[in-house]
């Protein structure tokens, strides 16, 4: 099963579209996104509860829910909420990314393997591709400490967060002309493995001016 939402645009600020499917044989998966918007920007999230089935998925609401309750709150905080939330569950691993379109600026993190790729839509920059740096830890067990990452990013850079149920090759496939929710199909379809949950979500920054 393959479920998908629409993409959209977000207070003008953000495209996006996410793909996703659960490990063969179970109603439910443990991948979820959160794309919530706030005054001035928009908070991006995957979370990927350990496992598969309904406790990886239990864990990973408790992590949903933190975030989509409060999106504007600075990302060591979110974690670190999301950390006491997942207490007493198995336990997630996340990657988070806010853009700020006030400033121009995109800030993450990652806590585990969810990886991260930020493609940048002007030929001249170098790096035209750069990843997010995940610390080792598990989210509600084992948390180390929380490092930022800050970065400029401009109209047109897209933004891929994926599990680790699609392979890592995603990352050679260019999005820059492709709109958000075909890429994040085709990613699914081309790298999704059949021993996980898979999720990717693609989101193509707009900015301001829209």
């Amino acid at each position: 099963m393959t479920s998908a939402d629409t993409s959209v645009a977000l207070c003008g600020i953000v495209e996006w579209g996410v793909a996703s499917r659960p490990f063969p044989g179970e109603s439910e998966s443990g991948d979820l996104h959160v794309v919530a918007p706030f005054e001035g920007g928009v908070l991006l999230g995957v979370i990927d509860g350990l496992g598969h089935g309904a406790e990886a998925a239990h864990a990973a609401r408790r992590g949903a829910r933190v975030l989509s309750d409060a999106p504007s709150q600075p990302v060591r905080r979110l974690i670190e909420h999301c950390h006491v939330a997942m207490r007493g569950s198995r336990g997630a691993v996340m990657t988070i990314a806010v853009l700020d379109a006030k400033h121009d600026r995109l800030t993450w993190t990652a806590i585990g393997n969810v990886e991260g790729a930020l493609w940048r839509a002007k030929s001249d920059n170098d790096p035209i591709r750069e990843a997010v740096v995940p610390r080792g830890g598990v989210v509600g067990y084992q948390l180390p400490s929380v490092r930022e990452t800050v970065l400029p990013i401009a109209r047109g850079d897209v933004l891929i967060l994926a599990t680790d149920g699609i392979g890592h090759d995603f990352v050679l496939d260019s999005p820059l002309k492709r709109p958000a929710q075909g890429h994040a199909h085709d990613l699914l379809d081309r790298y999704g493995k059949d021993s996980d949950d898979a999720l990717v979500l693609v989101v193509r920054y707009l900015g301001r001016s829209l």
